[in-house]
């Protein structure tokens, strides 16, 4: 397995002015993809694919939702278009290119930036990968950044379009509210897979350990690390949308918020279980391992004893000297031979009951 960067490469940034849009992450061979849709109680409408962001900007009115969402965060003149639209000042642009940012919340002048972590799990290559999210929620209007093109959403927009629940009747809040919502139901798809991932780990360990389960557990614990990093401060961002005090989130979306809160304080809880029982299978691997070297050493160190008295004796009748009695006796052979396995004999049975053997 190819074994992923823990930071991006920033080497295009070295001696750049705050605010310099230089895109840091993976840069996909696909081109990037805007699209927007604007609903309110009364219907939903597709705006297709967005030509004039300037004018798409100058139609957002707070009687409807506005939500603007794009595909691919490498074309920097595409952002700066957008940024330039919605009067988003250039450091919040330079966070949205920034693909390796910490979750966080950031309130500017009649909107707020989020920053989320989306991850995927792959069990066959006991692998989780991490896009980056950032909504810009202001009045009447939503605009979601992400990596690549993918399904996240998909299901919300469906729900748009059919009127199914309230989305359309609230506002952009509630619809930032209900994308970071989808961010943190995939977490538990997520740990589900891990819990899995870890219960396999663990029949194999009591199996057979060897180094390359090894490497997986290490592999699994790093995991969990990327998995913490991304929970823990996504809890500080739906903590401070509770105090939010620019009237950007609205009274009516805080109870979905408290809601969301709960279930990222229950992954976390979650995550550092699964931490510790990673970290217990390290100790297991080494006991096991430690247990197999003791039971090794026993298998030579009782095997070293038998033929201990054997060595003896045979040392004793090889010694070259002529006044040795026995060698003269007709049966001082077997004689000896006899001696010898019943030394060997009367020893194991002394083992035996010692419960040695």
């Amino acid at each position: 397995m190819s074994r992923r960067r823990i930071m991006k490469k920033r080497a295009g940034k070295i001696g750049d002015s705050p605010g310099s849009l230089v895109h840091i992450g993976e840069v996909s061979d696909t081109i990037p993809h805007l699209t927007a849709l604007r609903y309110h109680p009364g219907g939903a409408e597709d705006l297709s694919l967005v030509d004039d962001v300037a004018k798409l900007a100058a139609t957002v009115t707070p009687q409807s939702v506005t939500w603007i969402n794009l595909d691919g965060l490498h074309d920097v003149e595409l952002i700066k278009a957008l940024g330039g639209a919605f009067s988003l000042h250039s450091l919040v642009l330079e966070d949205i290119l920034d693909t390796d940012h910490r979750p966080k919340l950031e309130a500017g002048e009649g909107f707020l930036l989020l920053i989320a972590k989306k991850l995927t799990f792959h069990p066959e290559r006991d692998d989780i990968l991490s896009e980056q999210i950032s909504l810009v929620v202001g009045s009447g209007y939503v605009i979601s950044f992400q990596e690549k093109p993918g399904p996240l959403f998909d299901v919300l927009r469906q729900r748009i379009f059919a009127d199914q629940g309230r989305v359309r009747k609230m506002g952009a809040d509630y619809l930032a509210y209900r994308l970071l919502d989808t961010i943190v139901d995939h977490y538990f798809v997520i740990l589900e897979q891990m819990g899995d991932h870890i219960e396999q780990l663990e029949e194999e360990l009591l199996a057979q350990p060897d180094r390359q389960l090894l490497h997986r557990i290490h592999l699994g614990k790093r995991e969990m690390i990327l998995l913490r990093r991304a929970v823990w401060p996504l809890r500080e961002v739906i903590g401070g949308l509770q105090r939010d005090d620019s009237g950007i989130v609205t009274p009516a979306v805080q109870p979905f918020l408290r809601d969301l809160y709960d279930h990222t304080i229950q992954i976390i809880d979650t995550v550092e279980t699964y931490r510790d029982i990673i970290t217990g299978l390290l100790d297991l691997y080494l006991s096991s391992i430690s247990n197999r070297m003791n039971e090794i050493m026993k298998v030579l160190t009782i095997m070293s004893t038998l033929f201990i008295p054997l060595t003896f004796l045979v040392g004793v009748y090889g010694m070259n000297f002529d006044n040795l009695p026995e060698l003269h006796w007709r049966w001082g052979y077997f004689a000896l031979w006899g001696v010898m396995l019943s030394s060997v004999a009367g020893m194991f049975v002394f083992f035996r009951r010692k419960g040695w053997v």
